[in-house]
């Protein structure tokens, strides 16, 4: 999961939520994926071989493979320094955004009035979560897949009830 729950240390009756986006191709992967593009998209040139053609074909062949690479390494670079991190304690809810940028936001309210909303639709994605509280609604999650938005909707309704309760 994508996501993590933890108890800070030295804190007392707190949890903490850690999330981050989800890496579907790791480093290892990119180098193979980069190396079966290449190889793959050089088949059709193997004929070519000793043409003047061939080198008319090739720069296109491999500007293809750097956008490929260049693609995937954007992605990587933008969902490097994405990551919530979320506190929850009996006193306060706490939440810290770092946007790819390194931009980093916060929100905090007091845990007795804080709610985790769902929006089915409309939102940006299906099932879009949102933390209301303190007359602003954040948005939570957005990077998590569907499946794993629907299953967070009820761990923080937990964690949030927990924390009411203590």
């Amino acid at each position: 999961m994508p996501y993590e729950w933890s108890t800070p240390p030295g804190d007392d009756g707190g949890t903490r939520l850690s999330l981050r986006p989800h890496r579907s191709l790791p480093r290892r992967g990119f180098a193979a994926f980069i190396l079966a593009t290449f190889t793959l998209i050089t088949i059709p040139l193997y004929p070519l071989l000793g043409t003047v053609l061939l080198w008319g074909l090739l720069p296109f062949i491999l500007l293809a493979v750097g956008g490929v690479w260049w693609g995937l390494e954007h992605s990587y670079r933008q969902a490097e320094g994405l990551s919530e991190v979320l506190t929850i304690d009996p006193a306060e809810v706490h939440l810290t955004r770092t946007d790819p940028g390194g931009a980093v936001r916060h929100w905090d309210c007091n845990s007795y009035w804080a709610r985790v909303a769902m929006h089915p639709t409309g939102g940006p994605v299906a099932h879009y979560l949102t933390l209301k509280g303190k007359g602003r609604e954040v948005e939570i999650g957005a990077f998590l897949s569907e499946e794993e938005r629907l299953a967070l909707y009820g761990e923080l309704n937990d964690a949030l009830r927990t924390a009411r309760a203590g």
